[in-house]
């Protein structure tokens, strides 16, 4: 029924033991895929076991702009062998991030550079992530052609039959201008649990004006907790809750957002069942 489309099932934060009932409990949900998406080589590396091993589990390897401070040309070389794995579907999440600074931001902007790069080499889509940086992300992916008629031509085009990059706002926190000069780029939005927040008018309105099309739906799992578990560890099945959220702004069913923005997402990560 549901497609989250963000998760890190691979977070250092759970254990063995966690890991195993938390698959137990996706299994038992309506959740029917998970991308599981890597923040540095080596939780790409698990990502992509989880992957393997796992039918309803998809993954991205990239780095995140945090973890960029560690990054090397030799990491880069093997996120581009775990690239041709079968079950990776992405490059991601990779982008900026000036909120926290945790990595140089000249380092973040060289790496995310460098794996928009290695996105455009390998014809995949890009998983971004974006935090108070949104004109920096924009003009970095433009200049390194990820918005180019030349990337579009790989993937099919959109409902409208216009090109689709296969880029994703990944948790987009951008405001609504900001979302529809993104859409018309090429670009997809994800929506994460922010946007059941009381005082979140920003993701609202950007789900109100754009179309369900262009829409997926994560968790960010374990973080961005939707209501009513916020304050608690986030987990893929409460994907519900996001979706739910975006069906009474879209006034549809929770049945009829949980199969468009599924839909939207097997064809972003090209996911056949």
């Amino acid at each position: 029924m549901l497609f989250d489309s963000h998760a890190h099932i691979n977070n250092e934060s759970f254990d063995e033991e966690e890991r195993e009932a938390l698959i137990a409990k996706i299994e038992a949900s309506k959740v029917d895929y998970v991308m599981d998406i890597g923040f540095n080589p080596e939780s790409s590396e698990l990502a992509v076991k989880h992957a393997n091993r796992l039918s309803w589990c998809y993954a991205a390897v990239g780095c995140h702009p945090h973890d960029t401070k560690d990054m090397d040309e030799e990491k880069l070389d093997r996120l581009r062998e775990l690239a041709q794995e079968e079950k990776v579907r992405a490059i991601g999440e990779i982008g900026l991030d000036f909120y926290y600074d945790y990595s140089d931001r000249d380092a973040q902007r060289y790496w995310f550079r460098r794996q928009i790069q290695l996105a455009n080499e390998q014809k995949m889509p890009i998983v971004i992530h974006a935090r108070e940086a949104d004109q920096e992300v924009m003009d970095i992916l433009r200049e390194e052609g990820a918005f180019s008629e030349e990337r579009k031509s790989w993937f099919p085009q959109r409902y409208d039959g216009s090109g689709d990059a296969r880029v994703l706002l990944h948790c987009f926190s951008g405001s609504r201008e900001l979302g529809q000069q993104y859409v018309k780029l090429g670009a997809t939005i994800s929506v994460a649990g922010p946007v059941t927040y009381k005082n979140n008018k920003k993701t609202v309105a950007v789900v109100e004006a754009l179309p369900i099309e262009v829409l997926l739906v994560e968790t960010d799992s374990p973080y961005l907790t939707p209501v009513p578990f916020r304050g608690k560890r986030n987990i893929p099945p409460y994907v519900e809750y996001t979706a739910a959220k975006v069906a009474e702004i879209k006034g549809l069913t929770l049945e009829e957002t949980a199969a468009r923005t599924k839909e939207n997402a097997m064809r972003f990560f090209d996911v056949r069942e």
